[in-house]
């Protein structure tokens, strides 16, 4: 694998960050399935303060501390389900080479990469399409596997769906928000079911908030969730969920 030299993913951040986890429960087995890691500040500060410090200049080491952190974060909280860790799409000019750290920072802790699945979000405008479909072409090559972020509400969408095929879609919450009551958003989810059995790419519901929101979604047969309904994410911590009756 080419060694990480050419860009500038080793300059100083400038400022820390600590990960917050959230479980994505399986409502079927009642059991963690994974905790997504989502990046804070040093002293606690949310995800839209960290982010408003990210620019063209610190996105790479922004990208590269984010997954590190993710990973030795899991690591010393012996965390035996999956991680799911977010990714820049924009942060990347080289799949393999990129890669390089996150393969070394999991060797190095003993985290196997077969509990890593990236994910991609459809807030970001994606700079370069092949790119990205490069980059997960790579994980996959390498063991992780991957998943699409708030399908349905951004960028990406069907386009990236039709020239890559990832094991997961974590569907948007914006679409989520009162489904039960919303004719266009059952519509829409019966579709994003079919594509997803059509294609063997697992879903996963985010954002849940509510009893009504949950059993709407379970009858659908969906059983990887995830959403303050369950849990709030916690800094440093894996905590356990709240499992409805």
């Amino acid at each position: 694998m080419p060694a990480c030299n050419t860009c500038s993913c080793r300059e100083p951040l400038g400022f820390g960050v600590k990960m917050a986890f959230q479980p994505i429960v399986d409502i079927a087995n009642r059991e963690v399935f994974a905790y997504e890691s989502l990046v804070r500040g040093e002293n606690g500060e949310g995800a839209g303060d960290v982010l408003a410090r990210v620019n063209d200049d610190n996105k790479y080491t922004f990208d590269q501390t984010c997954r590190i952190r993710s990973i030795e974060t899991a690591a010393k909280l012996n965390l035996q389900q999956n991680l799911s860790i977010n990714f820049m799409p924009n942060a990347i000019y080289e799949p393999e080479t990129c890669l390089a750290q996150t393969l070394k920072t999991a060797n190095e802790t003993g985290f196997p990469r077969e509990k890593i699945i990236f994910e991609v979000t459809e807030h970001e405008k994606i700079e370069n399409h092949n790119l990205l479909v490069d980059v997960f072409k790579t994980y996959r090559e390498y063991g992780f596997r991957t998943a699409i972020d708030d399908f349905g509400e951004g960028y990406a969408g069907l386009n990236l769906l039709a020239d890559f095929q990832p094991d997961f879609l974590k569907i948007d919450m914006n679409l989520i928000r009162n489904i039960h009551l919303d004719r266009t958003k059952k519509a829409i989810l019966s579709g994003i079911i079919s594509v997803a059995t059509e294609l063997e790419i697992q879903l996963i519901a985010e954002g849940i908030e509510t009893d009504d929101e949950y059993k709407y979604l379970r009858d659908r047969g969906i059983n990887l969730m995830q959403g303050y309904f369950f849990c709030r994410p916690a800094i440093e911590q894996l905590n356990q969920p709240n499992w409805p009756e």
